[in-house]
């Protein structure tokens, strides 16, 4: 019997220690797996920075859904305990008084209710109190510093008369949300007493992401207006006492986030001028709050924010948050396989804060202490501290690591043919006593890595008996902008990359059966493994999910079609038509001589339904072996955020595939 030395202990019912078993003996990870890690938010720290704040999200596969508590840990002992336990509570803020806590929840909603509810909590424990509910949802709440306002985004929706939707504009609709023709997110605020909220920014523009400034007078916030380039984002400043509005950018930036400075004259966005398109780094830009251009604060060729892929996170993507205190501006930034905290100050060089062989996943500064969440290959997500030392502080996913045999992977690096290094990993199964089969992983984007970050999804290939093959080809992030930038060029350099990795891998690693290799990936991951099994036939297999057969269909039918089209391809159905088909796997789909299993989400608007239809209609008219599987009511982010049960089946349906064409020598 093992206990944490760290109690749990149940502030809103009775105070009860939670004891853990450990088994003598570690077992293989399976898909159904997925319910054993704890996935955490964004810490919030208490403005005295003893406490840390932060939610923990859990799937639950027996009731088809995931719980979430907020959970509460002393800087100073560790101590950690459970502060809720409504199981919808997540995404916790401790106001600047430091006598309450704000946080998200869906306490009390049925499964196909929609939005979300504000609640407020007393930082000494007790009952939450629900401020507000809004069937459009509550995205990114702040504190106003009096601690009396609070700010919030959420769609403005216009109602339709009936169920006939009729679209005039683009972006009719968006990857996890559904259709947005007919909405626009704003800004509100809402007193801490609750009520009706006001609604404070109007017009033909979402809101993005946004700051309130120190003395609580203005709102800095980053908005996009043109509906066939929504990635071009502005940063306008409201005056909340004048009601008036200053642009301070030209539309021609594409903005992430935003930060007042603490005496509140100037602004720091994260964002890029998109010099190499959609492969531009993001850097740290400073402008004056009530006049002056933007200035770039560093040269370092390196994005800042993380893309690195794992599918044990409270959300799809983590977020790369930017704080402003006194010491300087904090970011997190790619370097390789890792994610980094800096800081940086006007006029000076980036310090690193937080390094090593891991991915800061998010963070909070107060006085110089620093609270985060990290996570490796091997270990999923734990808070930490930094004041002045480093420590952990939660051993929320120790039970599980305890239970799973939990594999290592092997760094390589290698020489591609064009002379640039390219970086990877092989995950071997724990037990062989034999060659093994192969599964060559292939990332999405094509703008994120591999590296420092836990994959649940290579611990069950690899308790399956196989052995994973992954890397950073061309076209990922982490490295410069020109090793990012394969605009116009996708399935020549990249493609190549991953062949030669694969082919440097089977050398390194006698353990590898170079004759039974399989090739999968999701999303751009996926067009690759359509685009591999269209030029080559030595894979025995393959999975394409989430993908993309056909940029034709895809510029009409993607939430980011025609514009990612133009600048990833290099064009429109119109004015490129040769290229956008010559660029398509669907092109090649009559020399496909593997077996492919195609999986695809019905409610994917980035990669649309259609892609995966396509594809399988053609294999299928030509009598090639293929198999469709389809998951409802799922969109682009299933492996990662979708229904526990439906996560479970995509990872078996994979390896039936595996086993099917790669246990048995033909």
């Amino acid at each position: 019997m093992l206990s944490l030395s760290r109690s749990i202990l149940r502030l809103e019912g009775r105070h009860k220690k939670t004891w853990f078993c450990a088994s003598a003996v570690r077992r293989p990870v399976r898909p159904a797996d997925v319910e054993k890690y704890a996935a955490l938010s964004v810490p919030s720290l208490s403005p005295d920075g003893k406490r840390v704040v932060f939610s923990v999200r859990r799937a639950n596969i027996k009731d088809d859904c995931y719980d979430s508590d907020l959970y509460m840990s002393s800087m100073k002992s560790g101590e950690t305990v459970q502060f809720t336990t409504g199981k919808r509570d997540q995404d916790p803020q401790w106001s600047p008084d430091g006598r309450s806590i704000l946080f998200v929840s869906k306490r009390g909603f049925t499964k196909e209710e929609k939005g979300s509810a504000l609640y407020s909590i007393p930082a000494s424990g007790g009952e939450a109190r629900q401020l507000l509910k809004r069937a459009e949802g509550v995205d990114g709440p702040q504190w106003g510093p009096d601690s009396k306002t609070i700010y919030f985004m959420s769609p403005v929706v216009k109602k339709e008369k009936d169920d006939v939707k009729v679209i005039r504009r683009l972006t009719f609709w968006f990857n996890g949300m559904g259709f947005t023709y007919n909405g626009r997110m704003h800004l509100f605020s809402v007193t801490a007493e609750g009520g009706k909220p006001v609604q404070l920014t109007r017009g033909g523009f979402s809101v993005n992401d946004f700051a309130v400034s120190n003395d609580g007078k203005r709102v800095a916030y980053l908005a996009s207006a043109d509906d066939s380039r929504p990635y071009i984002t502005d940063l306008f400043v409201l005056d909340l006492g004048s009601k008036r509005t200053r642009r301070v950018t030209r539309s021609n930036m594409a903005l992430a986030a935003v930060a007042w400075s603490p005496d509140g004259s100037r602004l720091a966005v994260a964002g890029n001028d998109l010099r190499s398109g959609f492969a531009s780094h993001d850097r740290i830009w400073v402008t004056g709050a009530s006049k002056g251009g933007l200035t770039m604060m560093d040269q370092v060729d390196r994005n800042k924010g993380n893309s690195l892929n794992s599918d044990v996170r409270a959300k799809a993507h983590a977020p790369g948050n930017l704080a402003w205190r006194e010491e300087g501006i904090y970011y997190v930034q790619g370097d390789g396989a890792d994610v980094h905290l800096y800081r940086t100050r006007p006029g000076g060089a980036p310090e690193l804060v937080l390094g090593g062989a891991r991915s800061i996943e998010a963070y909070d500064v107060v006085k110089g202490s620093i609270a985060f969440v990290a996570m490796d290959q091997t270990h999923p997500e734990e808070v930490y501290a930094r004041s002045p030392k480093e420590r952990r502080l939660t051993a929320l996913n120790e039970p599980h690591l305890k239970e799973l045999d939990i594999v290592p992977s092997e760094r390589f690096a290698f020489r591609a043919s064009d002379g640039e290094t390219i970086e990877g990993w092989v995950t071997l199964p724990r037990k062989r006593s034999k060659k093994v089969p192969v599964v060559l992983y292939v990332h999405g984007g094509p703008k994120t890595a591999f590296g420092s970050a836990y994959v649940h999804e290579f611990q069950a290939f690899a308790a399956a008996g196989y052995g994973v093959v992954y890397m950073n080809p061309r076209g990922s992030d982490g490295y410069s902008e020109s090793f990012a930038d394969i605009r116009g060029r996708y399935g020549t350099r990249d493609y190549d990359d991953l062949l030669e990795g694969l082919d440097h891998a089977l050398k390194a690693h006698p353990a590898l059966d170079g004759g039974r290799v399989a090739i999968a990936g999701g999303s751009y991951g996926g067009f690759m493994t359509n685009w591999a099994v269209g030029h080559t036939d030595r894979f025995r297999a393959a999975v394409t999910d989430r993908s993309i057969a056909n940029w034709m269909s895809f510029w009409g039918t993607s939430d980011i079609g025609p514009y990612f089209t133009r600048d990833q391809i290099g064009g429109d159905p119109w004015n490129a038509e040769e290229k956008l088909l010559n660029d398509s796997p669907i092109r090649y789909v009559q020399n496909v001589k593997t077996p492919l299993l195609i999986v695809h989400s019905m409610e994917d608007y980035r990669c649309w339904m259609v892609e995966g239809l396509e594809f399988f209609t053609a294999l299928k008219s030509l009598g090639k072996e293929a198999e469709l599987v389809l998951f409802p009511g799922e969109n682009h982010d299933l492996s990662r955020v979708g229904k526990p049960k439906h996560r479970v089946a995509r990872l078996n349906h994979y390896i039936r595939w595996f086993d099917t064409h790669l246990k048995q020598r033909s």
